[in-house]
């Protein structure tokens, strides 16, 4: 896995985090920028500069058999999107050049879906369904990009039409394209066969995936048979997670005994996030709740912050530790630690203030304070992990 694809993917995740760290100070101190521009630049960074493309190099690597130097010219056009939209988001918000690169970056989407759909060597079923439904969840959840435009001109940016496209787009990202590739990264690297209850896992993981965005679709379109077909998605989601369990136990427990302190536990906090991402999904079933859910902004950031950064960038790590891409070394670990602190503090302060919100008990103390000090920890040990890779003299992937 050529050094430099990683470097960027991890320099672009330190300025998403700098920037997340910005928006957090906005609420301790005036800041003379645009708040809601700067919000549009940390989460296309983040998606689209760390996961997207950190997926990509996974991707590109695990799964074609002699890697095309047409996807490392690839990578670079993206990166070439992700910076347009990281230098010109925060100044001028949607304007023709944040779009421009925008569309530059969906663009470079669709060709490496549709070359790399056409080059993978995957033997194994299970992962093969699970990279191929991946590239579909992404390139449909762009859709929903494409459909903000007519929202804005015919009924404006307040319309339920253009905010149920912003929905879709990130619900198929983080629960389609995403979480799907990741999970088919992991299965790679803990050597998980096809079976009856992977097959099973897959069909209720699929279904439930589509189903489950009649939530956000009730936040602005409320309608009774809303809150039905959600909650057939959130029983089918806990049937797909216990299908996940069951295939998972016994290869975890092979690859436990063989890995590093470091490398289990990165594994064990992203696992861990999953399973509570799932289970807090089962509290959008009450419909009172479901309906109040999207007022509460905190514990949306919440829900938000727990998928990409506990599930996604979790299992990254995870797997750049696994790959013998990033050397476990004491540095590294404790930089690691640092992160999953900060993680931790800022989940546990978004869903305390949610809570207080939502049940009219006003602001915790000195919350602001809290959630930007808690905040530091994140980039810091980004920034550390990215100048020990830097430092990294020997490194490289091992297929395991």
């Amino acid at each position: 896995m050529p050094k430099k694809l990683v470097l960027t993917c991890l320099f672009n995740f330190l300025i998403a985090a700098l920037m997340g760290l910005t928006l957090r100070y906005t609420f301790v101190s005036s800041v003379s920028f645009n708040y809601r521009f700067l919000t549009h630049a940390h989460s296309h960074v983040a998606m689209l500069g760390w996961v997207y493309l950190m997926l990509y190099t996974f991707f590109a690597h695990y799964f074609i058999p002699d890697i095309k130097s047409i996807y490392i010219k690839l990578f670079w056009l993206t990166q070439i999107a992700v910076m347009g939209m990281m230098i010109s988001f925060p100044f001028q918000g949607y304007t023709a050049i944040s779009i421009s690169f925008s569309t530059l970056h969906i663009f470079c989407s669709y060709y490496f879906a549709y070359r790399f759909w056409k080059d993978m060597h995957i033997q194994n079923i299970l992962i093969r369904q699970l990279v191929k439904a991946s590239l579909l969840f992404m390139a449909i959840s762009t859709l929903g990009v494409w459909c903000l435009g007519p929202a804005v001109s015919i009924l404006g940016p307040a319309s339920a039409f253009y905010q149920i496209a912003i929905q879709f787009f990130l619900n198929f990202q983080f629960n389609g394209w995403f979480l799907l590739a990741v999970l088919a990264i992991m299965f790679y690297q803990l050597k998980i066969q096809p079976s009856k209850d992977s097959q099973l896992f897959f069909k209720f993981l699929i279904v439930s995936t589509v189903l489950t965005f009649a939530l956000p679709i009730q936040w602005f379109a409320n309608h009774p048979l809303l809150y039905w077909i959600n909650g057939v998605g959130i029983l089918l989601q806990l049937v797909s997670l216990y299908y996940f369990l069951r295939m998972v136990k016994l290869p975890f427990r092979i690859f436990q005994k063989q890995s590093l302190p470091v490398i289990k536990r990165m594994y064990y906090f992203a696992l861990f996030c999953f399973i509570l991402k799932t289970t807090l999904q089962t509290l959008s079933i009450i419909p009172q709740l479901a309906s109040e859910l999207y007022e509460h902004h905190n514990l949306i950031i919440g829900f938000i912050h727990l998928a990409m950064l506990g599930v996604i960038s979790g299992f990254l790590f995870a797997f750049l530790l696994q790959s013998k891409t990033i050397m476990p070394t004491a540095l590294v670990s404790a930089a690691l630690y640092l992160f999953l602190l900060g993680f931790i503090f800022t989940e546990a302060l978004l869903f305390i203030q949610g809570a207080f919100y939502y049940f009219n008990l006003g602001i915790m103390p000195n919350y602001y304070i809290l959630l930007f000090s808690a905040s530091i920890l994140l980039p810091l040990s980004i920034a550390i992990i990215l100048m020990s890779y830097i430092n990294q003299k020997h490194y490289g992937i091992q297929t395991p």
